[in-house]
């Protein structure tokens, strides 16, 4: 985590997230660490499917077509969340971290995770196996960073 802000720092780069599922989990991680203040622009906790339409603009018929755990919505989420935010880095979370909600079609551990700097975009679709909602949520954060710290490289 220190490594990752001594980049940003270095390389003059702030970020941003926008986080469904581990509900700001990964923006304490980056705020936790003295120095944060200078790459850490915003965070949004987009819970709802409400506030994702209402705070990040993404387009309702996304959600009803595809779900709010989707490759579509995630990118939505990231791509809007860069023009809000207007950071170098843009981070947006959306999955399942149960112990409930999961569907054969989108088993609990579904985790989807965009990464947006400049014009480059990326969605990762992960499955964590762990069944244990608190798991979940940390080993998607641990994912997250691993992804920005590649892509500020």
């Amino acid at each position: 985590m220190k490594a990752l802000i001594k980049l940003l720092t270095k390389k003059k780069l702030k970020i941003s997230f926008a986080e469904s599922c581990t509900g700001g989990l990964l923006a304490s991680s980056i705020t936790s660490i003295s120095g944060a203040s200078k790459v850490f622009n915003l965070g949004f906790v987009t819970y709802s499917n409400q506030a994702k339409i209402k705070i990040l603009k993404v387009n309702k018929n996304i959600i009803k077509k595809y779900g709010a755990v989707s490759h579509e919505c995630c990118l939505a989420m990231v791509k809007n969340l860069s023009k809000i935010s207007k950071a170098n880095i843009s981070v947006s979370i959306t999955g399942i971290a149960g112990p409930k909600g999961g569907t054969k079609e989108k088993p609990v551990g579904l985790v989807y995770i965009g990464v947006k700097k400049g014009n480059k975009m990326q969605v990762n679709k992960c499955l964590f196996k762990a069944k244990n909602r608190s798991l979940i949520q940390k080993a998607t954060v641990r994912k997250a960073l691993n992804l920005v710290l590649r892509a500020a490289k």
